[in-house]
This record gives structure tokens, C-alpha cells and sequence, in this order.
């Protein structure tokens, strides 16, 4: 058996996994945590994987496979109260965010995994630079011919996931002046960025092939992209937000994917013919683009590859929510398309909220508080106690 053969799965059915920081009490830093938490939570009954990730101040968790946002929701709730209650019995605190604001990264320890330590031999400084915190959202696909597709149509769409998601202005003690600086740390990977332009899954194994053939890759794993398929699963993932600092919002995003999908799989043909006429030219703005969602947020600039149209991401984001309700109806996700359509109004995103609590008290210590605070229920975030 090919070992890149794509597992069929359920269409638009959705899964999340989520990097969470974890963070000492008393100075509110990076934490050493990972392998006692894992070894707390694993006594305790609960949905889904908590697994460990490259350094030991971080973890994973996994939802299982989902149809529908309310349910996705509810186990993502059910995975955080577990993780809290673990935390606490370790006297550690456990928060969103897409990057510690003030954690050294050469202070992290790498977890002592093969596939970690092979990272880190491999890639140096830049595998403890990778302490970074990022959703990711898997849409299932039917095929890998599906799976291809939807990662081309979906790539004019990732910059309304960098903004709606973005929450690590701050990194290393300074503010970054971007909404999103995590992706800068992912960018240094020689094998980030875009997918290469294969519109079926043949043409993909044949590069994929040659990439393994050079020793340049082993497994789909090795490859930092933005988008990219995941045949053992059967899913296209998503994998530039950042981490939010509630998991609702992780839900309403993964929603959003889901929607998306939904509609861009019922306007395949007008795609496939768009894909013929621009070939690799849909992705001649794709970093400008990018670049802007991650520096300006909402107030960024976004340009239609298909029509050289430009506008902001917070107008782009609105437009293409309001043609896309009839798909949210039909998937129940309307509540968090509401709930996405408020944030890009009104509330702003993360990023926005942590730069306000900032200038509240001028502390990137009280900062990392009220993060730790709203993971734990984002109604309740107050000032840290004197």
C-alpha cells in the first residue's frame, strides 16, 4: 500500500487541534509542565488526544471528528475543564495565545521524542524558536482529487483566518508592531508557505516522490505549510491561526472553514475553470496578502486574485460571510458565523484585546494572567490580585 494513499473520509466534517502555553504561576513564564500534566490528565476520563509537543512548556490537543460546530464546541469545553483541573493540581496555569510575549526561547527544553529531537538536530535554534502556539482545522474530503482543490480555493481565503485568529502581538518582551508574529517564526522553515500548484492528487504524489527521492522530506509531516493535505486522515488542514484565547473562538473558526468549503465545493466548476486561466498567477499575491492579515489585521489590504480587486480584510471578510449564510444554515453553523461577523465589526480579535489589557496595566506578566484567566472561562478576566 502507497503510504500517501488518501483515506476517504466524510465530506465537510471538521476536527481541531490546538498548541496551548503552559505558564508558571509566579512569574506568569514559560513552564517545564508538559510531561507531568500529560501524565495527570491521563487519569482522567476525557474526549479527544492530549499529547506532547516539540518543547516541554507546550501541549496539543485534538478533538475528535465532528459534523456540526455546536458538539465541536461542547468537547473542546470538556477538553479545557480537564485541562485545567490537571493544571491545577500542578499549581501551573494553562493559556491561549499564538506566542508567549516574553518567554526566551533558548531557556525551552525539547521533549524527548524521536521525531522532536530529529527536529531539533535538524533544524538547530529554530526548533526552540518554535514554542509558538497554532490552530489547526482539518475538513474532511471525500478524495484526494477534493482535497487538492480546496487547498488551491481555500488559499485566497487564509488571510481571513490569520486575522480573525491572530493573538501574538507581542513576542520576546516587545511589541511586535503585527497582529500575528507567529507566522514569522514558522516562515524561517525552509519548508513553509504554499503548497505547490498540483490540481489532482496524482500530481501531488509525483512531487511528494521526488521531494523523498532528494532527501529532502520523509513523510507529509516534514512540510510547514500553510495549507496542505493530510491523506491519513482524509482531510485538507488549515494551519496559520494562531491559537485563540478561548476555545469557542476555536470553534467558530473552525466553522468558518467548514462554510467555506461547503460553498466552494458547490461552485467547483467556476474554480476549476478560474484555476485553468490563472495557473500558478493565483498565487502571484498570495504573500502580499499574507503579510498584510499578519501586520495590519482587519485593517489590512486583501487583493482578489481572481479580479486584481483590492479591499480591506475587514470589508473581504464581511463580503464573502454575507454570501455565505445559506451554507452556514444548512451546516447549523450560523451562531459562530454571528459570532466571527461581531468580532470583525465590533470587538476585534485577540490581538486587539491583549494590546488593550496591556495599556490597562502596562504589565506583560498581568497580560499572561488574564490570558490564563479567560482560557479558563471568557467571561472571567479580571486583574491579577496584588
Amino acid at each position: 500500500m502507497d503510504d500517501l494513499e488518501f483515506k476517504s473520509s466524510t465530506p465537510l466534517t471538521m476536527g481541531v487541534e490546538l498548541e496551548l502555553q503552559l505558564i508558571g504561576p509566579r512569574d506568569c513564564d514559560l513552564t517545564r509542565a508538559a510531561s507531568d500534566l500529560l501524565v495527570l490528565v491521563e487519569e482522567i476520563k476525557h474526549p479527544g488526544e492530549i499529547k506532547p509537543e516539540v518543547t516541554e512548556s507546550m501541549i496539543e490537543v485534538g478533538s475528535t471528528v465532528h459534523q456540526r460546530h455546536g458538539p465541536l464546541n461542547d468537547e473542546l469545553q470538556v477538553i479545557r475543564d480537564v485541562l485545567v483541573s490537571a493544571a491545577e493540581r500542578l499549581n501551573i496555569e494553562i493559556s491561549g495565545g499564538g506566542a508567549h510575549p516574553f518567554q526566551r526561547w533558548y531557556e525551552r527544553q525539547i521533549y524527548d521524542r524521536p521525531r522532536f529531537n530529529r527536529v531539533a538536530d535538524l533544524y538547530g535554534y529554530l526548533a526552540k524558536q518554535f514554542t509558538v502556539f497554532g490552530q489547526h482545522i482539518h475538513v474532511g474530503c471525500a478524495n484526494g482529487d477534493d482535497a487538492m482543490y480546496l487547498l488551491h480555493a481555500l488559499s485566497r481565503y487564509i488571510p481571513h483566518f490569520i486575522a480573525l485568529s491572530a493573538s501574538s502581538p507581542y513576542y520576546q518582551g516587545v511589541d511586535t508592531a503585527f497582529d500575528c508574529s507567529r507566522l514569522n517564526a514558522v516562515f524561517a522553515f525552509p519548508l513553509s508557505g504554499r503548497a505547490p500548484f498540483k490540481l489532482t492528487w496524482g500530481g501531488f504524489m509525483d512531487h511528494f516522490h521526488k521531494m523523498r527521492a532528494c532527501g529532502i522530506v520523509e513523510s507529509m509531516k516534514d512540510f510547514y505549510w500553510d495549507i496542505r493535505p493530510k491523506p491519513e486522515f482524509g482531510t485538507v488542514e488549515i494551519r496559520v491561526c494562531d491559537t485563540p484565547l478561548t476555545v469557542n473562538r476555536a470553534a467558530a473558526l473552525a466553522a468558518y472553514a467548514q462554510v467555506l468549503c461547503h460553498r466552494l465545493l458547490a461552485d467547483r466548476e467556476r474554480h476549476d475553470a478560474e484555476f485553468a486561466r490563472l495557473g500558478e498567477d493565483l498565487y502571484l499575491v498570495y504573500q502580499y496578502n499574507r503579510f498584510q492579515a499578519c501586520r495590519f489585521g482587519f485593517d489590512g489590504n486583501l487583493i482578489d486574485p481572481y479580479t486584481q480587486h483590492m479591499s480591506t480584510l475587514r470589508e473581504d471578510i464581511l463580503a464573502t460571510i454575507a454570501e455565505t449564510y445559506q451554507s452556514a444554515a444548512a451546516l447549523q453553523a450560523t451562531q459562530a458565523i454571528n459570532d466571527l461577523v461581531y468580532l470583525t465589526r465590533i470587538e476585534g480579535n485577540d490581538a486587539r484585546w491583549m494590546r488593550e489589557c496591556y495599556a490597562d496595566s502596562n504589565s506583560l506578566e498581568d497580560l499572561v494572567w488574564r490570558q490564563a484567566q479567560r482560557f479558563r472561562a471568557p467571561a472571567a478576566v479580571g486583574k491579577k490580585a496584588a
